[in-house]
């Protein structure tokens, strides 16, 4: 698990870093993050297909995110996710950080560092539902969430009705490198030869609940509740209605297609066996066990406290760590609670 690139430390001068909010901030609130997605209504596909894009260190909220290409990026912790909101910005139709335009029936995602776009593997630690989603928008800046999916991929997940969800996050190396070698180059992939048209109707039918099922199996999601009806309507694709039903491929071959180009594919969702995870508020990490001690003994009014010895490189750590608790508001709680003493503290799932 890595600790992401993000941190509160002073501001480098400002040749070395621009603040880049248009274009980066994804999931936050206000005037930066309304112009940082331009609504794009009537522009040609070929416009709306993004740039490959890694960026520069920007600051959210007090916050500096140092963006990477980090290959070996895993990483566990909190997801939500974002499109057809009911109030403040609705940020379905508008443009993601890369420059694609997001479509809240896709298989993307936001998230602080990684390049866009860059495929992900997603893991509900809760029910076992796993995913590959397209990374093209930065966010999310709010609640210690170290992922913002489509509305489509929360359902998908099995997370939509309760918003957020426990998650383990994973880099796809290879395919990543080979979607940035395609962007870079502009020469289609073999799957931009999806088709773009309008959805046809799927029947809705529950998933099985994993149960701490041991096999790993797939389910087509065309089996999966549909794009809820309360949502605004897929703008129409170019297109003829009818024609062969949609093609169900790999969640990661779906995700690789660029966002207008996924109409016509029905992703398999894979089906992991469940293994017990607990949700943790880790307050720091610390070469001495005197001083993690020292911090524990103040943190000790908001729950129980555990060091643990880990070891990073050559050097050993205690690692001290409030909880567990097992949901995601309690945490949301804990957290608040500790930062008033630890601003640095996170939640993390294990």
């Amino acid at each position: 698990m890595t600790t992401g690139s993000r941190t509160s430390m002073p501001p480098l001068p400002a040749a070395a870093l621009a603040i880049v909010l248009l274009g980066t901030a994804a999931c936050t609130q206000g005037p930066a993050a309304d112009a940082a997605r331009e609504s794009a209504p009537g522009v040609q596909q070929e416009q709306m297909r993004g740039t490959y894009k890694v960026g520069d260190p920007y600051r959210i909220n007090g916050i500096w995110y140092y963006p990477a290409e980090n290959y070996a990026y895993r990483e566990t912790g909190i997801a939500s996710f974002y499109g057809g909101e009911r109030s403040g910005i609705d940020f379905h139709g508008r443009r993601t950080a890369n420059g694609e335009v997001y479509d809240m029936n896709t298989l993307t995602a936001a998230h602080q560092t990684l390049p866009m776009p860059s495929l992900v593997r997603v893991t509900n630690l809760d029910n076992g539902r796993q995913l590959v989603l397209r990374v093209n928008d930065r966010g999310p800046f709010v609640g210690n969430r170290i992922l913002d999916v489509s509305r489509r991929s929360a359902q998908l997940l099995g997370f939509e009705q309760r918003g957020t969800a426990p998650v383990r996050v994973e880099i796809l190396a290879e395919e990543s490198r080979t979607l940035k070698t395609a962007l870079l180059n502009r020469t289609p992939t073999s799957m931009e030869t999806v088709a773009a048209v309008p959805r046809g109707s799927v029947s809705a039918e529950a998933l099985p609940p994993p149960s701490g099922a041991r096999t790993v199996g797939a389910a087509a999601s065309a089996a999966l509740p549909p794009p809820s009806a309360t949502l605004p309507p897929v703008p129409q694709r170019s297109g003829g209605r009818g024609g062969p039903a949609p093609a169900e491929m790999a969640s990661a071959q779906v995700a690789a297609l660029p966002p207008e180009a996924q109409g016509r594919a029905v992703p398999t969702l894979v089906q992991t066996a469940v293994r017990p995870t607990a949700i943790w508020v880790q307050a720091g990490a610390f070469s001495s066990y005197d001083n993690a001690a020292k911090l524990g003994a103040q943190l000790r009014r908001f729950g129980p406290t555990q060091i643990s010895e880990v070891k990073t490189g050559d050097q050993k750590l205690f690692r001290l760590r409030v909880g567990p608790v097992r949901t995601v508001p309690d945490a949301d709680r804990l957290l608040s609670n500790v930062t008033g003493v630890v601003p640095e503290a996170r939640i993390m799932v294990e």
